[in-house]
């Protein structure tokens, strides 16, 4: 990308609401501005952001202002998630999808959402196995850029880049965790068992899936 397309690509993510919920078809808003900029996607594809949204997009490409596409969502009033405490099972996949770290808790236990830091970007709620997850409306009669402000749009994008920052790390721990398990069922197969078939097939598994966690950290086989 050249510097003027940098540059311009910028300029549009900074006019993106920053909710990171990939309804544009894009992983988060700074590639759905990347492609704006390179002119490989339209300029109506941001729920969150509205028909205003649009228009300001329009003005910083020069292209023509059209409809919000439908098969991206609707513009809507912003909404913020409420996990019902009775239902939650504490799974942790919502803690893992939210992309600005609004959830808050621990495996096997009640998960709380932080209000303030919630931007509504609906991305827990499909990977909750037990439907725990409902949007509350807290703008009514207000959507898009009328419900939402540069502020807090500023503010949900470094929650991004800090969650972004923190990946690698969390990614390291996991691979530690399951390198340590595969270790552990390793160490407790039993030196003599009835059926040596059975035993090997096992410790082939799991030696294979300790290589394969060694292999991730950078570790010797």
């Amino acid at each position: 990308m050249t510097a003027d397309l940098s540059d311009l690509a910028e300029r549009i993510n900074d006019a993106l609401p920053q909710t990171q919920c990939t309804r544009c078809g894009y992983p988060d808003c700074r590639s759905y501005a990347a492609a704006i900029a390179q002119e490989s996607a339209p300029i109506n594809r941001c729920p969150p952001g509205g028909q205003e949204g649009v228009q300001r997009l329009a003005q910083l490409t020069g292209r023509a202002e059209t409809p919000l596409d439908p098969d991206c969502g609707i513009e809507a009033e912003r909404s913020l998630a409420t996990i019902d405490e009775q239902w939650c099972i504490g799974c942790t996949l919502c803690i893992t999808a939210c992309p600005v770290d609004a959830i808050v808790g621990a495996a096997k236990q009640m998960h709380v959402v932080l209000s303030e830091a919630c931007n509504g970007c609906e991305l827990c709620v499909p990977v909750c196995p037990v439907d725990c997850i409902r949007m509350d409306s807290v703008t009514p009669g207000r959507t898009a850029w009328n419900a939402w402000t540069a502020t807090q749009a500023n503010e949900s994008r470094r929650r991004y880049e800090r969650h972004l920052a923190r990946q690698p790390e969390a990614e390291r721990r996991r691979t530690e965790r399951l390198a340590h398990k595969a270790e552990a069922k390793l160490a407790n197969l039993p030196a003599l068992i009835r059926q040596p078939e059975q035993a090997d097939r096992k410790r082939a598994v799991v030696e294979a899936a300790l290589a394969k966690a060694r292999q991730r950290l950078g570790k010797p086989a």
